[in-house]
């Protein structure tokens, strides 16, 4: 059965990933953008064939019928255009973060119960080759028990800073009102990888330190630290200053210590013994699409299982556990 969709946000997330990964899927059909900058709506009929544009989603909503909407807005779109869609009867995938607090969250979820329809977030990061080998690694036992993992995230400056001349660029991620900052923009996809790691581990326990824009509630820089109910640690400096871009993390356990750098990684067993367990990825970017794909296929599981399927309830633990240290680490600070 084909899955009719829509995307409704066409920036340069949908139209650099989220497009490449939905064509992946032979039984998904995107149908319709919605999108209120013309020139946007504009990039999306040249990339994509017969597509059909709206700048009021109300009217996509009731004109087309959709399986699901894939929401690549701003962060302070998310809550209203994933209810308007849940209370047409439509499936929600909604690019990180899922809400920007807590009781919003609480406001999507009852609404998918309402309509008894699907709702996650996209946490892409956890179809990174790099990370794939990692959950591999640590499930098969290589790791012994993991008691510590740390992140690393260096960059110049968040994504899509400069704009484009057709899609206008990202600039929400400099204006904290719109849901922008370094927390939501790396710490979400961070945080959701911790619990992944760490076998759904939920957070118990944060510990931060923020650094501000001059003159601004926008944090540039962030040093956490989250604890486990297990006694495991979880360690990340992210931060917008770095004079490089640099991706990173350790992880180790009672038995070996795994490194990684993009997509190099190095386990070193308690013996001493080196294993070299690198992975074939794209050059690091800002929008990954081959791990958009596995996200979009990760979704449509969600849809085959139903709402009462680990999918969705996985996807859902995660991003409340993401959301919960991001309060709390604004608080600590």
């Amino acid at each position: 059965m084909t899955l009719r969709g829509a995307i409704s946000g066409f920036g340069e997330v949908a139209a650099r990933a989220h497009i490449a990964g939905w064509r992946t899927r032979p039984d998904i059909q995107i149908v319709a953008i919605h999108d209120p900058i013309a020139a946007r709506r504009h990039e999306a009929i040249n990339l994509i064939r017969n597509i059909r544009v709206y700048d009021d989603l109300e009217l996509m909503l009731a004109g087309e019928k959709l399986d699901f909407i894939d929401i690549a807005s701003p962060p302070v779109y998310h809550e209203a255009t994933a209810i308007a869609a849940l209370e047409a009867g439509v499936n929600v995938l909604v690019e990180k973060p899922l809400a920007l607090d807590r009781a919003a969250l609480t406001r999507l979820t009852a609404a998918a119960a309402q309509a008894s329809r699907v709702l996650m977030c996209v946490h892409n990061w956890k179809y990174a080759p790099a990370y794939r080998r990692a959950h591999e690694l640590i499930a098969a036992g290589h790791l012994g028990e993991v008691g510590y993992v740390s992140f690393l995230r260096l960059r110049n400056g968040p994504a899509g800073q400069g704009g484009s001349s057709t899609v206008g660029g990202e600039r929400w991620r400099l204006d904290a009102r719109s849901g922008g900052g370094i927390l939501i923009d790396h710490g979400w996809h961070v945080f959701y990888l911790t619990q992944y790691l760490l076998g759904g581990a939920r957070p118990a326990g944060v510990s931060a330190r923020l650094a501000f824009a001059p003159g601004s509630t926008l944090d540039e820089v962030a040093d956490i630290r989250v604890d486990f109910p297990s006694g495991a640690i979880a360690h990340a400096h992210l931060s917008w200053r770095a004079p490089v871009r640099r991706t990173s993390g350790m992880i180790y356990g009672s038995s070996a210590i795994l490194e990684i750098d993009e997509t190099r990684l190095t386990l070193t067993t308690r013996e001493g013994i080196v294993e070299d367990h690198s992975v074939d990825d794209a050059a690091d970017d800002s929008y990954h699409p081959t791990w958009f794909a596995g996200m979009a296929a990760e979704f449509e599981r969600a849809i085959a299982e139903g709402r009462e399927g680990p999918v969705m309830h996985t996807n859902l633990a995660e991003a409340e556990g993401a959301l919960a240290i991001i309060e709390s680490a604004r608080t600590s600070s």
